[in-house]
């Protein structure tokens, strides 16, 4: 037996590199999404009290990226940026959707999901979703084969129009008919399976244990097909779950229970990946969707050294922890400082599955070259990396430069001699302020130009 092992894993070995070859072979791609989750808040990005062993593993074995920006300070339009390539005010998603309410993001925006299906890719999404909760907008509508999770926050209610599961499991003395009541029940939220309310309230202690045996069980069962994976966890936005075994283990608190219980779930992802035999051929990304909450009671994570929270555009806002991994084909224990942005993963995922981008235009642009270690610049130097808040355009950064322009005040910042943004150099800067501020105003009205493309 061990003689066959060794056998199988010369004949592994001796695969050429198909990426060089003809790209035949299709990469699995697998997208780790957690929420609100901190700059600083991963080991390698230095935590100094949370544990996060198999994230730092990942960097070990792949990219850690410093200057990697979320397209938004807030939930859902980062999500709708993350999965179409554009920015959110472009795809109609500029602010945060909540249940019951009108409005999604359009079926008419081809999707990752909708991209990889044409590959025919087996598609999944697990987790949160927060790209509207109608029917018409959920992720089995959106390119995805199926849909385990909560299709908002967690400390949202639930929609009393839902489509519910003939099995439902209902906790905490919660009926059909109080699930049907147009009330507010803050924190009390639904867990769906396809486009069912399956559980509720569901009990979100077990939330992260959960999407972590779906996506175990949907890797397993597509691990000889192309497959695509989005686990977008709930955690770490508030209010706070672990589950028992992680309760009470971490020395930065709850907060740190919960980032060492989502370290675990992803580290239960890379084993399988390897014991699967199937780690060489998948990207695989971390990322958080936004920066943390600034909270006093130790339940919000940390930016530092950056300024600034979620909800806001400085860079603790946007600038978010990513590190990315490919055995064999991102070179391991490197470190890339170029600008980078989740709408820049859907064209990336196009030129390695050869998949065609969208008709409709989008934002983001291919960095494989960045990710396979060619050091080349990113994209985003000649075009700049723009800033929204909800659909006010409030910064730009270009190479080092960043302006932010907000109710009048102009501000402008070395991000090289000055991470922290505490240093205003506008006044002595008057030409790269004019510069910076011709480049903001030209694209922001070019891209409003476009955003009634689909309307609700």
């Amino acid at each position: 037996m061990r003689l066959l092992v060794l056998s199988f894993m010369f004949l592994v070995a001796a695969v050429p590199n198909v990426l060089g070859q003809n790209k035949t072979k299709k990469p699995n791609v697998i997208i780790f999404f957690v929420d609100d989750q901190g700059y600083e808040d991963v080991g390698v990005f230095g935590s100094p009290l949370i544990k996060t062993s198999n994230l730092d593993g990942m960097a070990e074995n792949g990219m850690r990226f410093t200057d990697f920006y979320s397209a938004s300070p807030v939930c859902s339009p980062s999500r709708a940026a993350l999965l179409t390539g554009a920015y959110p005010v472009r795809v109609n998603v500029p602010r945060v959707l909540w249940p019951n309410r009108e409005g999604g993001l359009s079926n008419k925006e081809l999707t990752l999901a909708d991209m990889l299906k044409t590959k025919n890719y087996a598609t999944a999404c697990i987790g949160k979703w927060h790209l509207g909760d109608e029917a018409q907008y959920l992720p089995i509508k959106q390119g995805f084969d199926s849909y385990y999770g909560i299709p908002f926050s967690n400390d949202m209610s639930v929609n009393p129009k839902s489509k519910v599961a003939e099995n439902i499991l209902f906790r905490e003395g919660m009926t059909i008919d109080s699930l049907r009541e147009e009330k507010w029940r803050k924190g009390q939220v639904p867990l769906f399976r396809q486009d069912e309310v399956i559980e509720y309230p569901v009990d979100q202690t077990t939330l992260t244990q959960r999407y972590t045996e779906e996506a175990l069980g949907f890797i397993t069962d597509n691990k000889d097909n192309p497959f695509f994976l989005y686990v977008a966890q709930t955690m770490p936005h508030i209010p706070l779950y672990a589950s028992e075994n992680f309760k009470g283990k971490s020395a930065r608190g709850l907060y740190g229970d919960v980032i060492e219980e989502l370290d675990w779930s992803m580290g239960e992802i890379l084993k399988t990946l390897e014991t699967l035999g199937i780690d060489d051929n998948t990207l695989v990304i971390f990322a958080s969707d936004n920066g943390p909450w600034k909270l006093k009671n130790g339940h919000g994570g940390s930016a530092y050294p950056l300024r600034g929270y979620k909800f806001n555009t400085y860079e603790g806002g946007m600038r978010v922890p990513m590190i990315a991994q490919w055995k064999g084909q991102i070179p391991a224990q490197t470190v890339c400082s170029e600008v980078t942005s989740t709408i820049d993963i859907l064209p990336t995922v196009a030129y390695l599955t050869d998949s065609e981008l969208p008709d409709e235009k989008i934002d983001g642009n291919n960095i494989w070259p960045i990710l396979q270690g060619k050091n080349k610049k990113s994209p985003h130097t000649k075009t700049g990396f723009y800033y929204y808040k909800d659909t006010i355009v409030e910064a730009v950064r270009k190479e080092n430069w960043k302006l932010r322009r907000v109710e009048g005040e102009i501000e402008l910042f070395n991000l090289a001699d000055d991470i922290s943004e505490t240093t205003n150099v506008a006044s002595s800067n008057p030409k790269k302020v004019k510069e910076l501020t011709k480049m903001l105003e030209d694209f922001d009205a070019e891209l409003k130009t476009d955003v009634n493309r689909y309307q609700y």
